[in-house]
């Protein structure tokens, strides 16, 4: 005889499990993962592929807003000079023309490549350098212009991204030996001295500083002792003190450095520039006065289209374009930080790191000149600043940090399945459009028979 129980029938669904006799809604929530809470947002964002598309997002808006802005503010120089108000423009153009190809071929490279390189683009960076003490063109008091034929380039601005990748390259090599002080001064310092040396026998400050960033960011980020960066930076800032501010014939450097930081009587002569520039940023408030409205460009600000043009960036588009162009800097320097973390070959870490500190950092020592936070030096704002040179070299070196990027974990497979995606969403198209024509022709061919 069967004994009934008080018990119920489980509820489908349960595979069993006795029944606590609670109701779905008095049971407790089940606890989430960490994994659950994350912003679907941040994971759209925080990519393998997101240092990528900043690095190319932000190099090609600064390219444009530079392109833009040289020729709103060259026009009246060059008709003043009696040239075509394009004279300044076509020249950028040229430039930018010339260096989107290389670009584009540094952004493909693999990594090997730069690795090879490295050596032979020092020893070309050396050779340059001492041509210009020798056959060099005086441009403004600084002989770091070389002319052969119709090229005329700065060799300076090559040496950047020559010691930028060799630097990668010894202190990637011997990153397990960088505790050690004479591992980590030859042969980095030694080749890191001759440049600088070199640069500061023409008298050119400002690339001079740059390139002092440069190297003191790539071995910050070799793993350099500290006690060795801090002597290094001293004694840099003592040899540049004294062959640049102190021991000169004329003290026209150090009369600078005490307008910025003092006050200034000359305003016809060393305060000049900088108060027309801090005029120009004063004018445009807000929004600006306009695209190709400004005053200070009708020749009261030199070099308006070069070092100053961060000025009238800011008379014409107001705070707002100043902002924007500070932020694309920013993007730049967080998308390279990236490449920095994640990549896991020293060579890319401490090449990125480099070119970094000298394109980011170039973006900052131009804007604080502007300013007024540091004395004129004659540094150009990167992509922004006319200069064929300097531009030429700037993407270059961007597109060497792009290929990098594109060569971090997982990077390659993501780029290679968006491609895909695209490729096979064209197909669909071109085959839907097909099909459209062809049904709309049997139509008409239908439609003309029942006539």
């Amino acid at each position: 005889m069967a004994v009934t129980t008080g018990t119920r029938r489980a509820p489908r669904g349960s595979a069993g499990r006795p029944s606590t006799g609670r109701t779905p809604r008095d049971r407790p929530a089940p606890r989430t993962s960490p994994k659950r809470t994350e912003r679907p947002w941040l994971g759209q964002w925080n990519s393998t592929v997101t240092s990528y598309y900043l690095l190319v997002g932000a190099t090609g808006l600064l390219l444009v807003i530079g392109l833009v802005m040289v020729l709103s503010s060259s026009t009246v120089t060059s008709i003043a000079a009696g040239d075509s108000p394009f004279a300044a423009f076509m020249v950028q153009a040229r430039f930018a023309l010339i260096g989107l190809p290389l670009m584009l071929i540094a952004a493909r490279l693999p990594v090997r490549w730069y690795k090879r390189l490295a050596w032979p683009a020092m020893l070309v960076t050396l050779a340059m350098l001492v041509a210009v003490l020798f056959a060099g063109k005086l441009v403004n008091g600084n002989r770091n212009w070389l002319v052969v034929g119709p090229l005329q380039f700065q060799p300076s601005e090559l040496a950047k991204l020559g010691l930028a990748v060799w630097l990668g390259s010894v202190l990637g090599r011997k990153q397990h030996l960088l505790g050690s002080w004479g591992q980590a001064l030859v042969p980095g310092v030694l080749g890191l001295g001759a440049v600088l040396g070199l640069v500061m026998a023409g008298h050119d400050l400002g690339t001079a500083l740059i390139l002092a960033v440069l190297g003191l960011g790539a071995y910050w980020v070799s793993g350099a002792p500290a006690s060795l960066l801090i002597v290094g930076g001293a004694g840099a800032a003592l040899v540049v003190g004294w062959a640049f501010i102190l021991n000169q014939g004329s003290s026209d450097r150090l009369t600078r450095i005490l307008a910025a930081y003092g006050t200034c009587t000359d305003t016809q002569g060393q305060c000049y520039q900088s108060i027309h520039g801090m005029y120009g940023l004063g004018t445009g408030g807000l929004f600006g006065v306009g695209l190709g409205a400004s005053r200070e460009k009708w020749k009261y600000l030199p070099e308006a289209h070069n070092d100053f043009i961060y000025s009238v960036i800011g008379e014409e588009l107001g705070l707002l374009g100043t902002l924007l162009v500070l932020a694309l800097f920013v993007v730049l320097g967080i998308a390279m930080a990236r490449v920095v973390r994640r990549h896991p070959d020293p060579f890319v870490k401490i090449t990125t790191a480099a070119i970094g500190c000298w394109v980011v950092g170039q973006a900052f020592v131009n804007i604080g000149v502007v300013i007024g936070v540091l004395p004129v030096i004659g540094v150009p704002l990167p992509l922004v600043s006319a200069g064929g040179s300097a531009l030429v070299t700037t993407m270059v070196a961007l597109g060497v940090v792009i290929s990098f990027a594109r060569s971090e974990p997982g990077a390659a497979e993501a780029l290679a399945a968006r491609r895909s995606v695209v490729k096979r969403s064209v197909a669909v198209l071109s085959r839907r459009g097909r099909s459209g024509a062809t049904g709309g022709g049997a139509r008409g061919r239908g439609g003309d028979g029942g006539r």
